[in-house]
């Protein structure tokens, strides 16, 4: 009984040790690469946490044995381990939330590289009628699929007509071009305005799919 009291007492003190390390020093300074800032501020981190422990440990032992030194030793090794066991667990779990935190950063930066090749080429290649064609993004309004081919709106070359596939093109495309619906990808600089189900470009107005909804609106309304 002594060990659970003293566990309830200690578990905000784990907490909020996990918290600041977790969402403080990781992101603030160890993902930043500030490895000194990172020491030094781990290491308060556990002088306050022990310092904290310590007093929650007197406390205890103070209201529970009521001052009776025979009584405060019974279980005392039994409390001592449990914290130990506490705290291991609490910090297992902060090392695997960095590490997922890790490899989401890591993740973000290849798609920023992949972003960053798209735009390094800005525009589009198409074999058209035998010929190679290249297209500005920025020329480009939206793209259609037809059956076995697409059909690629400009404001520069008129209408590119590719023996392509619109899935393929999405992938050549840098981030600002929005898949709306299995046959239709707009220029999200070319919207001149969109509901829940359909996107304005000018006078043209496209359909948006019910399974691109989601994705198709969120990128519209960040943009």
């Amino acid at each position: 009984m002594q060990a659970f009291y003293f566990i309830s007492l200690l578990l905000p003190v784990v907490m909020g040790t996990s918290y600041f390390f977790n969402y403080f020093l990781v992101p603030q300074y160890l993902l930043k690469r500030k490895y000194l800032w990172f020491a030094l501020y781990f290491y308060y981190m556990l002088v306050v946490s022990l310092y904290l422990e310590m007093l929650i440990f007197i406390f205890s032992f103070m209201y529970m044995a009521n001052f009776e030194m025979d009584n405060m030793a019974i279980n005392t090794r039994d409390i001592m381990l449990l914290a130990m066991v506490l705290y291991l667990v609490v910090f297992f779990s902060s090392f695997l939330l960095m590490v997922q935190q890790l490899f989401d950063s890591h993740k973000e930066l290849e798609v920023l590289k992949v972003e960053k090749k798209k735009t390094e080429k800005p525009f589009l290649e198409l074999t058209s009628n035998r010929k190679l064609v290249r297209i500005p993004f920025e020329n480009i309004i939206y793209i259609e699929s037809l059956a076995d081919y697409v059909k690629v709106h400009s404001n520069l070359h008129g209408e590119i007509i590719s023996k392509e596939k619109i899935s393929v093109l999405e992938e050549k495309l840098p981030e600002f071009f929005i898949r709306i619906h299995r046959s239709f990808i707009v220029n999200r600089k070319k919207v001149t305005g969109f509901s829940n189900n359909e996107v304005e470009i000018g006078e043209m107005v496209l359909p948006i799919g019910r399974s691109y909804k989601q994705q198709g609106l969120m990128k519209l309304k960040t943009g």
